[in-house]
């Protein structure tokens, strides 16, 4: 049944491409009449956003008509160039045939075989979302096997729904998610002992969104690296968060509770106080580490007119936000691990932060970077769970556990800064302000208990209600805390 499914997948395809590949065209390329418009500016991002493919063995997959192709080969040792149209191949080889050292392909990636380990670079611009979920499973545990250990992979998709404007008569493509691209990936496993595809980094391209008002043109950075079953059972911290804390249902109900378009402490009341304390211009640079769904940044973007730029390793979160990101926003999202991703140096005017960095243990190793990423002059706004200065109790100690938390005191927090360099650190313990609003929030929850009920389930219901009356157990007890942290990087 599954071959007969995928045998049709391929037909259909094959009859779309065919229809769409006459002309061998950029317009045919991007299904777009604004396609050179669109490429001029694209083409640079991707290539900016991709790895370094210097001496590089490369395997270039869905090349079309080589848009790519001729800028990886003048970098690279080789690129091996695969397209299952002819009329794109030819065209391809039109514009780049000259270059020595690339291989031209005509094939269907679905039926190909490369030599395992026989590639540095995957790269594939529009490619995933041409072919069905067996057949994407089935490719990338074929990456997995074609690339070195250590190896990158880059690739683009159209994510949620259609985004060129050209008229279809029938439109076989698969509108994938995020989210759904980012479980696929994570649970590819291959070789032994097993090697899989960690995610460096997932955006929506700023192209599209200058260009387009559209945020769901996305690209992926993974790298080849070993599989170890570390994070409670899972792979990856990422497939953790995602399939625990920060389940599509589970950050739904944080937002019934918190406000719409939040899942922090306090919602929009905490996120107004605390932005206001920066003082942000137009036009000034933020990077908000734990970004969420969005709320809060754009919030920063509609009132103070600044550049938001929001990181979270959650894959769930980040993709509510792209979905929901209005069209006149030019607030870009990422999926990536703050502990690894890197930033030009001196790049952003605010780093902000709002109850995420519970999660890293080494989160002196963050701050350098946050200094490092931060103007002179820049301000940091950080709030997170702490612990209490008094000695815990089991139960504490278990639910930090439960959640793989790693906090300190406040005063500890606020010292850690200092430490990587930071001036005029304010640490401040707002574990009262945190009891009034999470008495507030349970109260407001309980008072509309049926509609809750009703949206989510009982179940659901008494799990939020029951979670926020032992987080006010613990802050009132002693063991858990609030801390609210301003810094600033010297000029």
């Amino acid at each position: 049944m599954a071959d007969n499914q995928n045998d049709k997948s391929r037909k259909d395809m094959s009859a779309f491409w065919e229809q769409h590949s006459k002309e061998a065209s950029l317009e045919e390329m991007f299904l777009d009449s604004q396609a050179k418009e669109i490429s001029k500016m694209e083409e640079r991002e991707i290539l900016s956003l991709m790895c370094d493919v210097k001496k590089k063995d490369v395997l270039e997959l869905g090349s079309g008509i080589g848009r790519f192709t001729g800028t990886l080969a003048k970098d690279a040792n080789h690129v091996t160039s695969l397209d299952f149209m002819e009329p794109f191949v030819r065209k391809n080889k039109e514009t780049n045939g000259h270059l020595k050292n690339i291989t031209f392909v005509t094939a269907d990636v679905t039926k190909q075989h490369f030599e395992p380990k026989s590639f540095d670079v995957v790269f594939s611009n529009w490619l995933l979302m041409y072919l069905s979920d067996a057949e994407v499973n089935e490719l990338i545990i074929n990456i997995i096997k074609w690339i070195k250990p250590g190896g990158k992979v880059f690739f683009r998709e159209s994510c949620f729904r259609q985004s060129g404007n050209t008229k279809r008569d029938f439109n076989p493509t698969n509108y994938r998610s995020p989210s759904t691209y980012c479980a696929m990936l994570q649970l590819a496993k291959a070789e032994t002992p097993a090697m899989g595809l960690d995610i460096l980094f997932c955006r929506n391209i700023k192209a599209y969104i200058e260009l387009k008002k559209n945020h769901h043109q996305c690209c992926w950075l993974l790298q080849k690296v070993s599989r170890t079953t570390s994070h409670q059972g899972y792979d990856t911290f990422q497939q953790f968060l995602d399939n625990k804390q920060y389940t599509k249902n589970g950050v739904l109900r944080y937002e019934r509770i918190f406000g719409a378009g939040y899942i922090s402490t306090g919602g929009q009341e905490t996120t107004k106080e605390f932005v206001a304390t920066l003082n942000l211009k137009p036009g000034q640079r933020v990077l908000d580490v734990g970004s969420g769904i969005g709320g809060g940044d754009f919030y920063m973007e509609k009132k103070y007119g600044a550049e938001v730029f929001g990181i979270d390793l959650s894959a769930n979160v980040v993709e509510i936000a792209m979905e929901r990101s209005p069209a006149d926003t030019k607030v870009q999202f990422q999926i990536c691990d703050v502990t690894t991703i890197q930033f030009e140096s001196e790049s952003f005017d605010v780093v902000y932060s709002r109850d995420t960095l519970l999660h890293i243990p080494d989160k002196f190793a963050v701050f350098k970077q946050f200094f490092k990423w931060m103007k002179p002059g820049g301000k940091l706004f950080i709030s997170d769970y702490c612990h209490g200065d008094c000695e815990h109790s089991d139960k504490f100690k278990s639910y930090v556990a439960q959640r793989g938390y790693v906090l300190h005191t406040v005063k500890r927090y606020g010292k850690m800064l200092e430490e990587t360099g930071f001036v005029n650190v304010k640490a401040d313990d707002r574990s009262k302000q945190f009891i009034r609003i999470l008495k507030q929030e349970k109260a407001q929850t309980e008072t509309a208990k049926n509609m809750f009920i009703k949206d989510f389930s009982e179940a659901d219901y008494n799990d939020i209600v029951g979670g926020w009356t032992e987080k006010l157990g613990r802050v009132e007890l002693g063991d858990q805390a609030w801390g609210t942290f301003y810094a600033e990087k010297p000029l």
